[in-house]
Order: C-alpha cells, then sequence, then structure tokens
C-alpha cells in the first residue's frame, strides 16, 4: 500500500529530472577541430584598427587512400589530396607565441572551432572563408641542435 504512491512519485521525479536534462543536452552543441599537418607559409601578424590583432598561417594536411582491388595484399595505386587550412590565432599569449616560433614547414597540431564568414573582395563580390580559430598549438617537430 505505501510502496505504489512512493513510485509513483519517483517515477515524476525522474521523468522530470530527465526530461530537464534532455532540454540541456540538446541545448548544446560542439564545435572542435583537430588538425596534424605542415605550415605552409611563416605566420603574419596583422592588426585592424581597433580591433586585436591576429596570427594568420596556413596548414596543410593529407589525406592518402589505396586504389585498385587489391586492398586487402597492400597493392594498388596510392592516391593523396592535400587539403589547405587557414589558421587564425587571437588568444594572446597564443597568438605572440605561435608568431614568434611556428615556421613554415613545422610539423603541428592545432586545436580550435571552425568558424564562417563573409567578406567583399576589391571587385566587391562576396566571398566566403572558412577559418580555423586555434584554442591550443602543439609543435611536434623537433628542433635541431646547434653545433
Amino acid at each position: 500500500m505505501f510502496r505504489r504512491p512512493v513510485l509513483q512519485v519517483l517515477h515524476r521525479f525522474v521523468r522530470h529530472a530527465s526530461e530537464t536534462a534532455a532540454g540541456l543536452v540538446l541545448q548544446r552543441s560542439l564545435n572542435r577541430v583537430q588538425l596534424l599537418g605542415r605550415v605552409g607559409q611563416d605566420p603574419v601578424l596583422r592588426q585592424a584598427e581597433g580591433k586585436n590583432s591576429v596570427t594568420i598561417f596556413s596548414l596543410a594536411t593529407k589525406e592518402m587512400w589505396r586504389s585498385g582491388e587489391s586492398e586487402v595484399y597492400q597493392m594498388g595505386d596510392v592516391s593523396q589530396k592535400t587539403m589547405w587550412h587557414r589558421v587564425s590565432v587571437f588568444r594572446p599569449g597564443l597568438r605572440d607565441v605561435a608568431y614568434q616560433y611556428v615556421r613554415k614547414g613545422s610539423r603541428i597540431y592545432v586545436e580550435g572551432k571552425i568558424d564562417y564568414g563573409e567578406y567583399m573582395d576589391k571587385n566587391n563580390v562576396r566571398r566566403q572563408a572558412t577559418t580555423i580559430v586555434a584554442d591550443n598549438i602543439f609543435r611536434v617537430t623537433r628542433q635541431k641542435r646547434k653545433k
């Protein structure tokens, strides 16, 4: 006799808690990128009027696959595709370190998010740009020792 009302209250509480949690889960989102590649150009430090400065560089990543009928036996032609990413660093400490130490050809790991934007080019044509906004950068290339 006592169990039934307790179960009903417990059931209502669990249903309410799960509906609340489900609402929170639906409201969250994720925009994370992880890239490992080689720097295509030395970083450039830019500053627009009234805005914070930004360090910008390009990063190349490669995708490789084996084509042909004998993929199991490691036969066939190897194909590859290089993708170029524009990386922007806004965080003050990281921005300065990236500008000083990242160099063309360095192998680095970048964590960040994707940002899509639009701009007008010099011919007043609307263009779209995709940028990786870096939160962390790690150099994978070892430093050469000076003799």
